[in-house]
């Protein structure tokens, strides 16, 4: 597939080098004029998922479906447990970690679903080309500043204008 196409396969799955991975459940109908992207996140490394971000206009739900999940939205934790859900709204910022001691598994909708996935398949082929750092961040600033674009996201402190 290629990282700037929205035509995804049902099904299709990318697995990281350290055994991590994000399958493409479906592209579904919320409403009338709305769409969802539906996605499953497996993972058995324990930490932090992300730093604090932000989305102007991205609703994202998460339900555990397997396994231990702790989110921080606006100030308040959240620890998530199997067949519990979140709904992170715009302008939340927020950051979620995994506190499983085993496997995490996560379904992930997002609304609207704009490129989210064409972020995680970047970032997919920066892993496998030993592009990112330790924490999973693309080492050069362009390549990072694509991977917010494709999720109308920013990172929590310093102004929109800035970033």
């Amino acid at each position: 597939m290629s990282v700037l196409t929205n035509e995804i396969p049902i099904g299709e799955m990318l697995v990281h080098p350290d055994g991590r991975s994000v399958t493409f459940l479906e592209r579904k109908s919320v409403n009338e004029n709305e769409e969802c992207l539906v996605l499953e996140h497996r993972m058995s490394q324990k930490g932090p998922l992300n730093g604090p971000h932000w989305h102007p206009e991205l609703k994202e739900s998460f339900t555990v479906k397997e396994g231990r999940m702790r989110f921080v939205v606006d100030g308040k934790e959240t620890i998530l447990g199997p067949e519990e859900q979140l709904t992170v709204y715009p302008n939340q910022v927020h950051q979620f970690w995994n506190i499983s001691y085993g496997q995490l598994v996560v379904l992930h909708e997002i609304q609207p679903p704009g490129l989210h996935w064409q972020m995680f398949a970047l970032i997919h082929k920066l892993d496998y080309e030993g592009k990112l750092n330790k924490r999973g961040v693309p080492r050069n600033p362009l390549w990072l500043g694509l991977a917010w674009e494709c999720i109308d996201g920013y990172i929590a402190g310093p102004p929109k204008i800035v970033q």
